[in-house]
């Protein structure tokens, strides 16, 4: 059902209908239990009223992108999201907060400043920028190469919403500091937008595309695999989730990468890419509600402090449960599914692609071993918080005697969060096969040749590697990154890009750059051969050219351009007398100008008096010229 508007003079294209439907009531649904959970998180803190307020316009901003049909009522809206989300970053106003929401705006700026040159330049291209119109344009081109630069710079900015590497450094520091409805918020959905874009210009523009396609994988493993590490390796819960988040962007993106490679027969990918967004959405609102559970009585998020914080307390057990078992791939949860359906793409493709079918199938073991990581790092908080005892055993008792760590209606939120992604996983064919059919005209997804063997042996046995792998890893955590119930942060800091590379950037490396040039210009300008010669020389060959100029007009006036000679208007004898007969005339005789009569007539005895002038000068000229002849006739002639 298309709809649009006007605004400024531009048509503002919507569509509800297929993906663009599905994903608005996620919106509406994430943002209700978000916004259900709030009061119970936010009692007693600040600035309540500026959170609300921006959370409802995020969420108009979002629905926004959602359904939108064109890049330039997408990119709109996606810029107003970004800017009114950065108070959930914010929020705090703490060092870190602020920290991390100067880096959240950063990003956003740049992401969006270079898609707009992008858009520019798709526009200049194709004359318009509606799926649609962009698809069509696409498909006429018989070399589709001119596409890849608008592409790639339409694709930064959504990539960079997305947490894509190497944009992804506001997200694993943002979404810790951030109030957690809000950390639900920005992973859930927020990335999703950006997801929307890159699927909008991967489908529309470059479908099909081989090179395209293998960029994405490429961006694809280092940001699924670079996300798990640093996962591991975190010792905040809300990290550890941020940077879960980072990963399965990759696993989506994994998808997205072999839906455009296979084309026309991307059946299997383009709904494991769908399903894996959905999958991801809900499970991260029911993680990072429980994680909100878990700070709002604790007050800290290290894993050492709020070590056994969940025993005992059943409600928050089965609600993480259920995200937890999901997300780690295990059979009969929501993440299982679709990473099958990934999995079985990658297999498809590898099959397909002769030589280069080795390093697919390399890629392949680089996506379970990823989900063995996420296992890994899952079932690490999983026993932190239900399982393991707090060193200090006497908060652990109070902990275990904690009944009201819930208000009925942040209970209610974490009950709601943790019911969809058990359906989806329960209830394949009921729940996710509806919502992937309905989306496919979006990914441009081919038909099942046969129904999805959800349960296949295949499936359970790449599920089965990845959680063996994440076994050997959870156990290797346990025994090299903890130390008597503490959690070690071991992460090298050389590896974080933002403080090893891009601040350095921004704020040394290119005003060094700016500095160097300001004083070799300077060096040059202080040299006597700008100060003193080149002035000197301009200065005389101006002179020379001025007095050059004063001559040749000058010479022009004395010669081509001389001036006229200025006629004397002054009335002779006989003017006066006409005009003093005519007045006379005139006096006598009204009727008639008397006055123009004379100097006509005396007008016509001028040119009378010229013609016969001339007449008699001609003919004294040919007496002349007659008598000329006469002569030399005699002269010689007589001879």
């Amino acid at each position: 059902m298309p709809f649009s508007f006007s605004l400024c003079g531009y048509p503002l294209t919507f569509q509800l209908d297929g993906f663009h439907g599905i994903y608005s009531l996620i919106a509406v649904w994430m943002w209700f239990n978000s916004l259900l959970f709030s009061p119970r998180y936010f009692r007693g803190h600040h600035h309540q009223g500026r959170y609300y307020f921006f959370t409802i316009l995020t969420f108009l901003a979002t629905v926004g992108v959602f359904l939108s049909r064109d890049l330039f009522t997408a990119f709109l809206f996606f810029e107003v999201m970004s800017f009114a989300s950065y108070p959930w970053v914010a929020q705090e106003e703490t060092p870190a907060s602020l920290r991390a929401a100067q880096t959240y705006l950063a990003v956003a700026v740049f992401g969006g400043m270079v898609t707009l040159m992008g858009l520019f330049w798709l526009f200049h291209l194709s004359g318009s920028l509606s799926f649609s119109g962009l698809q069509a344009f696409a498909e006429s081109l018989s070399d589709r190469s001119v596409l890849y630069g608008p592409a790639a710079l339409t694709f930064v900015g959504f990539a960079a919403k997305a947490g894509v590497f190497p944009l992804h450094i506001w997200l694993p520091k943002a979404h810790p500091v951030a109030p957690a409805p809000a950390s639900a918020l920005l992973s859930g959905i927020l990335t999703k937008s950006g997801v929307y874009g890159m699927i909008a210009v991967s489908c529309s523009l470059l479908f099909g595309d081989a090179l395209w396609g293998n960029i994405l994988l490429l961006l694809a493993g280092i940001t699924m695999l670079l996300g798990a590490l640093m996962a591991v390796f975190s010792t905040d819960l809300k990290h550890t989730l941020a940077c879960s988040s980072m990963s399965q962007i990759g696993f989506i993106l994994t998808g997205l990468a072999f839906t455009v490679l296979l084309g026309n027969e991307n059946a299997l990918a383009a709904r494991g890419t769908m399903l894996h967004m959905v999958n991801h959405s809900l499970i991260k609102l029911d993680l990072f509600l429980c994680a909100g559970a878990v700070f709002m009585n604790t007050h800290t998020l290290n894993l050492t402090a709020l070590r056994g914080f969940g025993r005992k307390k059943p409600l928050l057990h089965l609600c993480f449960l259920s995200g937890y078992l999901g997300i780690i791939g295990m059979p009969l949860g929501n993440g299982f599914l679709s990473k099958s359906l990934i999995h079985e793409a990658i297999l498809e493709y590898a099959a397909e692609a002769g030589t280069l079918g080795t390093f697919y199938l390399l890629y392949e073991k680089l996506f379970l071993f990823s989900g063995g990581l996420t296992a890994a790092y899952m079932t690490k908080l999983y026993l932190c918080l239900f399982w393991f005892r707090n060193r200090d055993e006497k908060r652990q008792l109070q902990w275990d005697a904690q009944e009201k760590y819930l208000s009925p209606a942040s209970g209610l939120a974490l009950s709601l969060s943790a019911l969809p992604p058990v359906l989806l996983g329960l209830l394949p064919n009921v729940t996710a096969r509806p919502l992937t059919e309905a989306a496919m005209p979006f990914l441009r997804g081919g038909p099942l040749e046969e129904a999805v063997s959800w349960f296949s042996i295949p499936n359970l046995q790449g599920a089965g590697v990845s959680l063996a792998l994440g076994a050997i890893v959870c156990w290797m955590i346990h025994h090299f990154l903890v130390k008597d119930g503490t959690y070690l942060n071991r992460w090298p800091r050389w590896l974080d890009l933002e403080e090893v590379c891009y601040r350095p950037l921004a704020a040394r490396w290119l005003p060094a750059i700016g500095i160097l040039f300001a004083r070799a210009c300077d060096r040059v300008l202080e040299n006597p051969l700008v100060r003193v010669w080149i002035p000197a020389c301009a200065v005389r060959i101006t002179r020379g050219l001025e007095k050059m100029t004063d001559h040749l007009v000058l010479m022009l006036r004395r010669t081509l351009f001389r001036p006229l000679k200025i006629k004397d208007y002054t009335l002779s004898l006989h003017e006066k007398a006409d005009l003093a007969l005519g007045e006379s005339w005139n006096r006598v005789s009204p009727k008639k100008d008397h006055v123009a009569l004379l100097v006509s007539a005396r007008e016509e005895a001028a040119k009378a008096n010229r013609y016969l002038t001339r007449s008699v000068s001609f003919g004294l000229l040919m007496l002349v010229l007659g008598l000329c002849v006469v002569m030399v006739y005699l002269l010689f002639g007589a001879g």
